[in-house]
């Protein structure tokens, strides 16, 4: 069933199924490749790459960012802890929740991977697409992603 939007008719259940397939496609990719020459899959990367990036941020921190729940992100935490790459500090403005920093280890281990992750999408995505329509892909759904984000759209409730 095609919706027209801005003056476009648009397959919209087809582009769910579209996106959603991609996204899968792309991640069990990259999985593989992370898995094979790291050791690690694609969720650890992203976990740890966050962690990186962002300093001192709590297990809550993570589950916004990724749009998953608490308790799901604290056993993650919990297991990447246990392989000595990441550690939990205490949160001195707040003695209910721990601050996650990377250890050594751990970022050696994102600093190698986030090689095998980027050549990885640009091979996946530049064997099919040119650089114009992957900055527009990624111009919209950045677009998409902030107004889903700002609206609260999506977010887990537990």
């Amino acid at each position: 069933m095609t919706y027209r939007l801005s003056g476009d008719e648009v397959d919209l259940p087809g582009l769910f199924s579209d996106l959603v397939r991609c996204e899968t496609r792309l991640y069990n990719a990259l999985n593989d490749r992370l898995r094979a020459r790291h050791g690690i899959v694609t969720s650890q990367f992203e976990f740890l790459r966050f962690l990186r990036d962002h300093p001192g941020a709590r297990v809550a921190d993570i589950a916004a960012e990724f749009a998953i729940g608490v308790g799901a992100t604290s056993k993650s935490a919990d297991r990447l802890e246990k392989q000595g790459w990441i550690v939990r500090q205490p949160n001195p403005s707040d003695r209910r929740s721990s601050l996650l920093a990377l250890t050594d280890d751990g970022s050696r281990l994102v600093d190698a991977a986030e090689r095998t992750f980027t050549d990885g999408l640009a091979t996946l995505m530049g064997d099919t697409l040119d650089g114009p329509s992957v900055a527009a892909t990624a111009h919209a759904l950045s677009q998409l992603r902030a107004a889903l984000e700002r609206n609260q759209i999506g977010t887990p409730t537990g």
